[in-house]
Protein backbone atom coordinates (compact mmCIF):
# COMPACT_ATOMS: atom_id res chain seq x y z
CA UNK A 1 0.00 0.00 0.00
CA UNK A 2 1.00 3.66 -0.61
CA UNK A 3 0.80 6.09 2.28
CA UNK A 4 1.45 9.40 2.89
CA UNK A 5 2.59 10.90 6.43
CA UNK A 6 2.20 14.79 6.29
CA UNK A 7 4.08 15.40 9.64
CA UNK A 8 7.75 14.28 10.46
CA UNK A 9 7.20 14.51 14.04
CA UNK A 10 7.17 11.65 16.43
CA UNK A 11 3.83 10.48 15.69
CA UNK A 12 4.51 10.84 11.89
CA UNK A 13 7.84 9.59 12.74
CA UNK A 14 6.61 6.00 14.55
CA UNK A 15 3.55 5.15 12.41
CA UNK A 16 6.42 5.61 9.19
CA UNK A 17 8.67 3.00 10.82
CA UNK A 18 5.71 0.53 11.43
CA UNK A 19 4.40 0.81 7.96
CA UNK A 20 7.56 0.78 5.93
CA UNK A 21 9.04 -1.92 7.80
CA UNK A 22 5.66 -3.96 6.97
CA UNK A 23 6.37 -3.47 3.31
CA UNK A 24 4.41 -0.03 2.40
CA UNK A 25 6.06 2.74 0.37
CA UNK A 26 6.00 5.52 2.53
CA UNK A 27 5.96 9.82 1.21
CA UNK A 28 6.85 11.96 4.36
CA UNK A 29 6.06 15.25 4.15
CA UNK A 30 6.88 18.26 6.51
CA UNK A 31 6.42 21.72 6.95
CA UNK A 32 10.52 22.07 6.81
CA UNK A 33 10.48 20.87 3.49
CA UNK A 34 11.89 17.28 1.14
CA UNK A 35 15.42 17.81 2.25
CA UNK A 36 14.47 18.49 5.95
CA UNK A 37 13.85 14.63 5.77
CA UNK A 38 16.61 13.43 3.90
CA UNK A 39 17.72 11.76 7.18
CA UNK A 40 15.10 10.15 8.63
CA UNK A 41 14.68 9.04 5.21
CA UNK A 42 17.96 7.24 5.31
CA UNK A 43 16.78 5.58 8.31
CA UNK A 44 13.77 4.35 7.00
CA UNK A 45 15.21 2.59 3.98
CA UNK A 46 14.03 1.93 0.48
CA UNK A 47 10.30 2.40 1.04
CA UNK A 48 10.52 5.90 2.26
CA UNK A 49 10.65 8.88 0.46
CA UNK A 50 9.89 12.72 1.17
CA UNK A 51 7.76 15.10 -0.86
CA UNK A 52 5.27 17.98 -0.31
CA UNK A 53 2.38 17.51 1.24
CA UNK A 54 0.70 17.82 -2.07
CA UNK A 55 2.86 14.91 -3.39
CA UNK A 56 2.28 12.72 -0.51
CA UNK A 57 -1.33 12.94 -0.65
CA UNK A 58 -1.45 12.45 -4.61
CA UNK A 59 0.94 9.54 -4.14
CA UNK A 60 -1.15 8.09 -1.91
CA UNK A 61 -3.98 5.37 -1.14
CA UNK A 62 -4.18 6.43 2.69
CA UNK A 63 -2.91 10.25 3.97
CA UNK A 64 -2.32 10.03 7.75
CA UNK A 65 -2.73 13.88 9.06
CA UNK A 66 -0.07 13.70 11.81
CA UNK A 67 0.33 16.85 12.86
CA UNK A 68 -0.40 18.91 15.64
CA UNK A 69 -3.80 19.99 16.61
CA UNK A 70 -2.67 23.83 16.14
CA UNK A 71 -1.19 22.82 12.92
CA UNK A 72 -4.20 21.09 10.88
CA UNK A 73 -5.61 23.78 9.17
CA UNK A 74 -2.65 25.22 7.71
CA UNK A 75 -1.47 21.21 6.95
CA UNK A 76 -5.07 20.91 5.46
CA UNK A 77 -4.90 23.64 3.36
CA UNK A 78 -1.16 22.54 1.87
CA UNK A 79 -3.45 19.81 -0.44
CA UNK A 80 -5.13 21.38 -2.86
CA UNK A 81 -8.47 18.87 -2.74
CA UNK A 82 -9.64 16.17 -1.10
CA UNK A 83 -11.78 14.74 -2.82
CA UNK A 84 -11.85 10.82 -2.54
CA UNK A 85 -8.86 10.90 -0.06
CA UNK A 86 -8.55 8.02 2.77
CA UNK A 87 -7.59 10.22 5.67
CA UNK A 88 -6.49 8.67 8.73
CA UNK A 89 -6.35 11.31 11.76
CA UNK A 90 -4.58 10.00 14.46
CA UNK A 91 -4.35 13.48 16.56
CA UNK A 92 -5.82 14.50 19.46
CA UNK A 93 -7.21 18.38 21.00
CA UNK A 94 -3.81 18.93 22.80
CA UNK A 95 -1.65 21.88 22.61
CA UNK A 96 1.96 21.86 24.29
CA UNK A 97 1.66 25.18 26.86
CA UNK A 98 4.72 25.93 29.68
CA UNK A 99 2.69 23.81 31.98
CA UNK A 100 2.58 20.62 29.87
CA UNK A 101 -0.14 19.56 27.89
CA UNK A 102 -3.94 21.27 28.03
CA UNK A 103 -6.72 20.28 25.92
CA UNK A 104 -7.87 22.68 23.19
CA UNK A 105 -11.15 24.15 22.93
CA UNK A 106 -13.48 22.52 20.21
CA UNK A 107 -16.19 24.68 20.94
CA UNK A 108 -18.46 21.02 22.25
CA UNK A 109 -18.08 19.40 18.73
CA UNK A 110 -15.89 15.90 18.79
CA UNK A 111 -12.43 16.86 17.60
CA UNK A 112 -12.66 14.01 14.55
CA UNK A 113 -16.21 16.33 13.51
CA UNK A 114 -13.59 19.27 13.64
CA UNK A 115 -10.72 17.84 11.39
CA UNK A 116 -13.60 16.15 9.11
CA UNK A 117 -15.62 19.68 8.29
CA UNK A 118 -12.48 20.84 7.38
CA UNK A 119 -12.15 17.97 4.37
CA UNK A 120 -14.50 17.78 2.36
CA UNK A 121 -15.09 15.35 -0.16
CA UNK A 122 -12.50 13.36 2.52
CA UNK A 123 -12.78 9.49 3.95
CA UNK A 124 -11.96 10.34 6.79
CA UNK A 125 -10.95 7.21 9.74
CA UNK A 126 -10.03 7.85 13.04
CA UNK A 127 -7.68 5.76 14.67
CA UNK A 128 -4.26 5.76 16.35
CA UNK A 129 -4.52 8.33 18.86
CA UNK A 130 -4.64 5.92 21.73
CA UNK A 131 -1.08 5.63 23.14
CA UNK A 132 1.17 8.60 23.28
CA UNK A 133 4.28 8.69 19.93
CA UNK A 134 6.57 6.65 22.17
CA UNK A 135 4.76 3.70 23.01
CA UNK A 136 3.40 3.58 19.42
CA UNK A 137 6.82 2.98 18.34
CA UNK A 138 7.36 0.78 20.37
CA UNK A 139 6.88 -2.98 19.06
CA UNK A 140 3.04 -3.58 18.97
CA UNK A 141 3.68 -7.33 20.54
CA UNK A 142 3.24 -7.21 23.91
CA UNK A 143 2.91 -10.02 26.23
CA UNK A 144 1.95 -12.27 23.34
CA UNK A 145 -0.88 -10.24 22.23
CA UNK A 146 -0.86 -7.38 20.27
CA UNK A 147 -2.11 -3.68 20.99
CA UNK A 148 -4.85 -2.86 19.63
CA UNK A 149 -5.86 0.32 17.18
CA UNK A 150 -9.48 1.78 17.55
CA UNK A 151 -10.95 2.78 14.36
CA UNK A 152 -14.15 4.97 13.29
CA UNK A 153 -15.55 5.84 9.71
CA UNK A 154 -18.58 6.68 7.96
CA UNK A 155 -17.11 4.97 4.73
CA UNK A 156 -16.37 0.97 5.27
CA UNK A 157 -13.78 0.62 2.52
CA UNK A 158 -11.96 3.53 3.91
CA UNK A 159 -11.82 1.95 6.71
CA UNK A 160 -10.99 -1.48 5.44
CA UNK A 161 -7.59 0.44 3.64
CA UNK A 162 -6.63 1.60 7.27
CA UNK A 163 -7.34 -1.90 9.18
CA UNK A 164 -5.37 -3.94 6.87
CA UNK A 165 -2.67 -1.09 6.92
CA UNK A 166 -2.89 -1.31 11.00
CA UNK A 167 -2.84 -5.05 10.79
CA UNK A 168 -0.01 -5.78 8.68
CA UNK A 169 1.99 -3.58 11.04
CA UNK A 170 1.33 -5.80 13.88
CA UNK A 171 -1.84 -3.81 15.17
CA UNK A 172 -5.13 -5.43 15.97
CA UNK A 173 -7.87 -3.05 14.53
CA UNK A 174 -11.01 -2.89 16.20
CA UNK A 175 -14.07 -1.51 14.07
CA UNK A 176 -15.96 0.99 16.46
CA UNK A 177 -18.44 1.90 14.14
CA UNK A 178 -19.12 5.49 12.08
CA UNK A 179 -17.21 8.98 13.20
CA UNK A 180 -20.53 9.63 15.44
CA UNK A 181 -21.10 6.86 17.15
CA UNK A 182 -17.47 5.28 17.48
CA UNK A 183 -15.57 8.03 17.55
CA UNK A 184 -16.61 9.62 20.91
CA UNK A 185 -15.46 6.71 22.61
CA UNK A 186 -11.87 6.87 22.20
CA UNK A 187 -11.55 10.98 22.00
CA UNK A 188 -8.65 12.01 24.65
CA UNK A 189 -11.36 12.51 26.89
CA UNK A 190 -13.68 9.26 26.41
CA UNK A 191 -14.47 6.32 28.08
CA UNK A 192 -11.93 4.35 25.60
CA UNK A 193 -9.82 7.57 25.18
CA UNK A 194 -5.63 7.49 25.29
CA UNK A 195 -3.24 7.89 26.79
CA UNK A 196 -3.29 3.97 27.13
CA UNK A 197 -0.22 1.79 27.02
CA UNK A 198 -2.02 -1.83 26.66
CA UNK A 199 -4.84 -2.22 25.21
CA UNK A 200 -4.07 -5.79 23.90
CA UNK A 201 -5.75 -8.65 21.44
CA UNK A 202 -4.50 -11.97 23.05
Amino acid sequence: MKVGIIGAGRLGTALAQHFTRAGHQVKLSSSRGPDALAGLVGELGGNASAGTAQEAADFSDVVVLAVQWDQKESAIASVSSWQGCTVLVPINPLRETAGGLEHADTAGRAPTEVVASLLPGALVVKGFNTYPAQVLAEDPAVDGGRRIVLLAGDDAGAKRKVADLADSAGFQAVDTGTLAEGGPLFDSGGPLGGPRKDILAL
